[in-house]
């Protein structure tokens, strides 16, 4: 678990357990946009005492603390990565699932430009496109 988690879990009185830590790897490892139950099937692997509800637990609890952000790519899933340090945004492939991340300077138009005309303070944003990757492009033809 990064040195920043153990320091969060720590504060609060939360225990740093070899379970938080392997659930924390699991999705620092894959890159991000992994669901529950792949974080789960991928921590059996290494703990198989581990229950599907301690997932769920551990990531709603380090979603509180601001340690790992939670995406909704579709209706069906949740998906996790580690809190990133800088704004990202994703494009999402109707065929395969795929997600890919970019970096835009959109948000950052849109956060100085939103304000003035509506008197709101934008904390967050979030941009998703959907599309078709090259892979699946070509198998539609």
């Amino acid at each position: 678990m990064l040195i920043t988690s153990r320091k969060v879990l720590n504060r609060i009185g939360k225990r740093v357990t070899h379970q938080r830590s392997l659930i924390m790897e699991i999705i620092r490892q894959g890159r991000g946009h992994l669901d529950a139950d792949e974080i789960y099937r991928r921590a059996r692997e290494k703990e198989p005492r581990l229950s599907l509800s301690t997932v769920y637990r551990t990531l709603q609890m380090m979603k509180k603390l601001n340690l790992v952000e939670e995406l909704h790519f579709d209706d069906n899933h949740h998906h996790y990565e580690v809190k990133p340090s800088a704004e990202h945004h994703h494009l999402v492939c109707l065929g395969c699932g795929r997600v890919i991340e970019f970096n835009y300077p959109l948000s950052r138009y849109l956060k100085k430009r939103a304000p003035e005309a509506k008197d709101f303070d934008i904390v967050e944003t979030e941009v998703r496109m959907t599309g078709y990757c090259a892979k699946c492009r070509r198998s539609l033809k």
